[in-house]
């Protein structure tokens, strides 16, 4: 594959051709093919590391025995995002499964996010990274902490005027899913005793919480580009 390194927003991606097994959640474009056992998945796993031999960069794979999920993401020092090798390689890959009968079922995708509030979060981020072991990331090491093997959620530091007055605490969570899944996600939550607590964000996210004031948020990548 001929590296072209162009970035490209999120709306391009999803605009592109051929991408339509991939959504663009937090952390990078993902896909999940489902199989029929772990030789299936680990089958298909090999045919992804045949097509991604000349790649930019190898994508991320974790295997199951009811199927596989793929995330694509372009990594710098600079930025952690989409690029056009990742539209191209995410063709490739949808072909690969294609070519051994696999589908995809986007509505099962979904990525975690967990978010401590503090007045100063940098008070706070040390003793995270040390606890966790992880790393800041590069491109926003004042903001995030991600585990450097990739299979931990980020930590993403929000900053507080105060901290929450009774219940609820400091830290909540984050589910990105694919926007197509996101008020039927919000509706269900609801309907099993959370509240809404706001949504003038939506559809980038909805804030919820249960019957203690535990927060969470489901987020989409639907913004303004």
């Amino acid at each position: 594959m001929t590296a072209t390194s162009e970035a490209i927003t999120v709306r391009q991606f999803n605009d592109a051709e051929g991408v339509e097994d991939w959504r663009v959640l937090a952390d990078g474009a993902y896909a999940y093919f489902r199989t029929d056992s772990f030789t299936a998945s680990t089958r298909l796993a090999t045919a992804i590391a045949e097509v991604s031999i000349d790649a930019a960069h190898a994508p991320d794979v974790d295997i199951r025995p009811g199927g596989l999920t793929v995330r694509l993401i372009t990594i710098t020092d600079s930025s952690f995002g989409m690029t056009m090798d990742d539209v191209e390689l995410a063709r490739r890959i949808s072909a690969a499964a294609r070519n051994q009968g696999h589908s995809a079922d986007p509505s099962v995708l979904q990525t975690l996010l967990v978010i401590p509030g503090a007045e100063v979060t940098a008070d706070v981020m040390p003793f995270w990274q040390a606890v966790l072991g992880y790393e800041r990331r590069p491109d926003s090491p004042d903001e995030d902490l991600i585990d450097p093997g990739a299979r931990g959620p980020a930590f993403w530091f929000e900053p507080m005027d105060e901290l929450r007055p009774g219940g609820g605490g400091a830290i909540h969570v984050g589910i990105f899913v694919p926007p197509e899944q996101a008020e039927a996600r919000v509706a269900a939550a609801l309907a099993a005793g959370g509240r809404l607590v706001r949504d003038q964000f939506a559809p980038a996210w909805w804030t919820l919480a249960d019957a203690a004031g535990n927060e969470a948020d489901i987020a989409t990548m639907e913004r303004g580009e």
